[in-house]
């Protein structure tokens, strides 16, 4: 029988009256919400608003930083310096945790955004920096993150547990990276498809490439994007597919 797992999602991503996502429908299917923290997307009244729902479904609240880029969403790459990517940081969990102290509940844990979270997986010292910050704030935060990667290792070197994650919603190479958006199989926008692959990974670990072969992640926690179009039809038969195959969900953190 499989073990339980965690299933996050990308949300509190709306600005002033730009609204992104159905956060109301998506906290009602997650068990872990990644939380934007206003310097790639959301702003105090979203966060605040993300903290209401985290509480009213049950759902553990996650610190979601990113680069401070509001035009590119957090998904440009930046030559942030590690010093900087610390401070930043710190800058938006406290921000975020902060108002999650007002509504009753704490930051659970911390997953990087965008262009953020793929150079924390390659880049040895940006990963560190990421991590020694986040132990400094609080030693009890998990990370989230991406297999086998260097934000893993830092992670470890910093005494932080780290937690596994893998995508329902995105296509691997096979050296277990994303294939890179914009090319033929980035996206997987079928909620079948989506739901089939989320019970491999619940049941096996492993998901198949694009070449054909197996990348084994071991993941604690499957992501699916809250800004992307059909994301709670897609959240929905991912979910009702998991009970159904008698996997548990349940929050990682």
């Amino acid at each position: 029988m499989a073990q339980p797992i965690d299933l996050n999602s990308d949300l509190g991503e709306s600005f002033g009256a730009w609204r992104v996502g159905d956060d109301e429908a998506m906290f009602g299917l997650v068990s872990s919400a990644n939380v934007a923290c206003g310097y790639h997307a959301g702003d105090p009244r979203t966060m605040a608003e993300s903290v209401a729902l985290a509480v009213r479904n049950g759902v553990a609240l996650g610190a979601h930083p990113g680069y401070r880029d509001r035009v590119g969403f957090g998904r440009r790459a930046l030559d942030t310096s590690p010093a900087e990517i610390a401070a930043e940081l710190l800058a938006q969990v406290g921000a975020l945790d902060a108002i999650a102290r007002a509504g009753g509940i704490r930051v659970r844990y911390v997953k990087a955004h965008g262009a953020l979270y793929h150079r924390l997986a390659a880049d040895e010292a940006a990963a560190h920096a990421f991590a020694e910050a986040l132990a400094r704030f609080d030693p009890t935060l998990p990370i989230l993150g991406p297999p086998m990667s260097a934000i893993e290792r830092a992670a470890d070197a910093a005494g932080l547990r780290f937690a596994r994650e893998a995508f329902v919603d995105r296509g691997y190479v096979a050296d277990g990276s994303l294939v890179p958006r914009g090319e033929l199989g980035a996206v997987v926008d079928d909620p079948s498809a989506a739901a089939e692959r989320a019970i491999e990974l619940a049941e096996t670990g492993a998901i198949t490439a694009d070449d054909g072969s197996r990348v084994a992640l071991a993941p604690d926690s499957l992501c699916l994007h809250g800004d992307t179009p059909g994301a709670v039809v897609m959240a929905r038969a991912v979910r009702t597919a998991l009970e159904g195959a008698g996997v548990e969900i349940r929050s990682f953190a």
